[in-house]
Order: structure tokens, then C-alpha cells, then sequence
């Protein structure tokens, strides 16, 4: 198992979680490859998405389809929102760009979740690497993150 989903797996237990991690073959580089891998709709898909509010990193999770717009949610949270590059996506959750899991980053992150997520039952969340991934209900994604739902697209 890779070191980043390790890192994820013990950060989980620590938060009450144990996620049901699924390796695929290789990297899903698109919502749709990762649905296709796991059998769902791209829709539950989430995309762990860094972005710089006022300079401070959030994470924003967001449906698969989802694009976000960054002047609609920045007015929605009162900030300037931009997006992070690499170097600050590591060093604020300490996962690479397409293994960012939702949770168990480096330091707390202000989370927002989007909203069409509550639509499913169940979603699938990348689990440290760009090849592992884990299915959680929306609700359980709220609560451990401390998410604030809303419209991002």
C-alpha cells in the first residue's frame, strides 16, 4: 500500500473511520474514469478540489460533473477565491493532485461540499493516491469534515 494511503487510513481511524479502500489497476485521471472503475454515476464522483480563499487553502468537494465557479462561490463565502497550484495543494493537505482524499490532511481545512453529493446514497473519494479510492455516504462526509453544503457550480 502506498505511504499517502497509509497516511490516510491511520488519519481516518483517528477521526472514528475505517474506509473500505479500493486499489484499482491504474490512475483515473477523469471523474468518469473513476466511475467507470468503481460502477457508479459520475455524478458520485468526488473531486477534492484546493482552492485559496483570501490567501488561506479550502478544500471544496464537489460532484463529479461539477465544474466550480469561482466568482458564485466566493460571493457565497465572502472571499476572493482562487485556484491553488500543486505545490500549495501538498503542502496544505499533503496529498498530490489527484489522490487528495476529503479528509485527513496535513492541518484542519475549511470544507465545502457540494450540494448535488446528498443526492446519493453512497459517493467514492480518492484515498491518498491517484489509483485507491473509498465509498462513504454523504452524511458521514459532512460529519467528518465539518463540510458546509452548498451550490458550487
Amino acid at each position: 500500500m502506498a505511504k499517502a494511503v497509509t497516511r490516510f487510513t491511520e488519519a481516518s481511524g483517528l477521526l472514528g473511520f475505517v474506509p473500505q479502500i479500493v486499489t484499482m489497476a491504474e490512475s483515473t485521471h477523469t471523474a468518469a474514469d473513476a466511475a467507470k472503475a468503481v460502477g457508479c454515476e459520475v455524478g458520485a464522483i468526488v473531486k477534492s478540489l484546493v482552492f485559496l480563499a483570501d490567501g488561506d487553502a479550502i478544500i471544496v468537494l464537489v460532484s463529479g460533473p461539477n465544474r466550480v465557479d469561482t466568482d458564485v462561490l466566493g460571493r457565497e463565502l465572502g472571499v476572493e477565491l482562487t485556484m491553488s497550484d500543486a505545490r500549495k495543494v501538498k503542502e496544505a493537505t499533503g496529498y498530490s493532485i489527484g489522490g487528495v482524499p476529503p479528509f485527513g490532511h496535513l492541518s484542519r481545512l475549511r470544507t465545502i461540499l457540494d450540494a448535488d453529493l446528498l443526492r446519493y446514497e453512497r459517493v467514492w473519494a480518492a484515498a491518498g493516491s491517484a489509483t485507491s479510492v473509498f465509498s462513504i455516504d454523504p452524511g458521514s462526509l459532512i460529519e467528518l469534515t465539518a463540510g458546509e453544503v452548498t451550490n458550487v457550480a
